[in-house]
């Protein structure tokens, strides 16, 4: 079997989805399968045509078995997977459950999580050999704070993993993604910023990286001006980080969402990324997973060091009326602010070419992926996207929404 070039760390749930309806009224759910760090290798698989994999555990039971199915159909490599026997009740183990409302309107989105003493919330310091999987010889390595969140030990799993990659020259990718469900009665928002920051430490690229501004997750809102200083703030306390990202994202309606992105990196200061305003929305859910893994793309194949122009053209998402988006140019905004310039670090590990340093095209061109893959994920139902790369490469490059035959 091939070596993957991505490989993942997280908990794969089934996603129970009752469409237009409620959770609690639904007589009929179609099912998917989810999960914030899986998710990104599945986008990474389907769209992107990178051989990827995911490590999480599963019990060996009939819901468990249709997990593994749907992550087979998503094309990700399920050798990884640590099966648990069954007891026929889940006294000792389960698989997890997450029934999600996409929300309309005035109406938001829900989730209500069915995942306490999962399998893989189960695993332990050395139950996976990272040494020996990461000698095989996988150029990226991604988790994140949901998989972090399971337990006390996957705490410990996850720093394992990550210490282990980063000695085999794996670059290594994480993303907070806080969920107040996890650490309820766990010490709150405090222990989970204390969890961030003490596995963000061993990360070269952090996803999602206002959830590391403030005191603890959700202590601040960040305006759209003060986003710099926000990502300046985290560079502060991660200072061998190589790249923060994040997504940027208002909420008029459940289904419009103003939709955009923005980086940081020593080596360019803070980068703006494309500006979607208006971005009619199916399901949100996954979006932010959805632009990691374009980010990723970004950043893996990544052109030569000689800078482009800091336009690209780009749909006009922002229009209103019956036309459908029009071929705009959507700008990609430059390093405004040359006082969070700091000096350029050693090459992002893992990247190509291997000796080029991050220039400031590279990391527009890996926004322009990121937030255009997640906003094609959220046109579709489920939290896997279900976009391919020649839809993202037309929407990057000026696509519109007319009929194609």
């Amino acid at each position: 079997m091939s070596v993957p070039e991505v490989i993942a760390l997280g908990e794969v749930m089934l996603r129970f989805d009752p469409g237009e309806g409620r959770i609690r009224t639904a007589r009929t759910f179609q099912v998917w399968e989810g999960g914030g760090e899986y998710n990104v290798v599945r986008g990474l698989r389907r769209c992107f045509g990178l051989r990827t994999a995911v490590v999480t555990a599963l019990v060996d039971n009939a819901v468990g078995r249709l997990t593994e199915d749907l992550i087979l159909q998503g094309g990700v490599d399920t050798s990884l997977i640590r099966w648990v026997p069954g007891d026929g009740i889940g006294r000792t183990a389960r698989n997890g459950l997450n029934f999600v409302e996409r929300g309309f309107g005035i109406r938001g989105a829900l989730g209500v999580s069915d995942r306490a003493n999962t399998a893989v919330s189960q695993l332990r310091k050395g139950d996976v050999d990272w040494h020996a999987l990461f000698a095989t010889g996988p150029r990226w390595f991604h988790t994140g704070g949901i998989f972090a969140g399971l337990s006390d030990t996957t705490v410990d799993v996850a720093e394992e993993a990550m210490d282990a990659a980063r000695r085999h020259g794996v670059t290594v990718s994480y993303d907070p993604n806080y969920r107040p469900s996890l650490w309820d009665g766990r010490g709150g928002a405090e222990r989970a910023r204390e969890v961030d920051l003490r596995l963000a430490r061993h990360a070269d690229v952090v996803v999602g990286a206002l959830g590391l501004s403030g005191p603890y997750p959700g202590a601040v809102r960040v305006r759209a001006e003060e986003v710099p200083d926000a990502l300046a703030e985290a560079a502060d306390r991660l200072p061998g980080v190589k790249v923060l990202a994040t997504t940027l994202r208002a909420v008029p309606s459940a289904g419009v969402n103003d939709w955009s992105s923005a980086a940081w990196s020593p080596a360019t200061g803070f980068v703006a990324g494309p500006d979607m305003p208006g971005l009619h929305v199916l399901d949100r859910i996954g979006s932010g997973d959805a632009f990691a893994a374009g980010l990723i793309h970004g950043l893996l194949t990544a052109p030569g060091p000689e800078d482009e122009p800091a336009t690209v053209p780009g749909p006009d998402l922002g229009r209103r009326g019956g036309e459908a988006p029009g071929h705009g140019p959507l700008v990609l905004g430059g390093s405004e602010h040359p006082w969070l310039r700091r000096p350029a670090s050693e090459p992002l590990a893992g990247a190509e070419p291997a000796s080029a340093p991050l220039t400031v095209a590279c990391l527009k061109r890996a926004l322009a992926y990121g937030t255009a893959h997640g906003a094609l994920a959220m046109t579709t139902p489920g939290d896997v996207s279900m976009a391919s790369l020649a839809e993202v490469e037309a929407l990057v490059a000026g696509g519109s929404a007319v009929v194609r035959r």
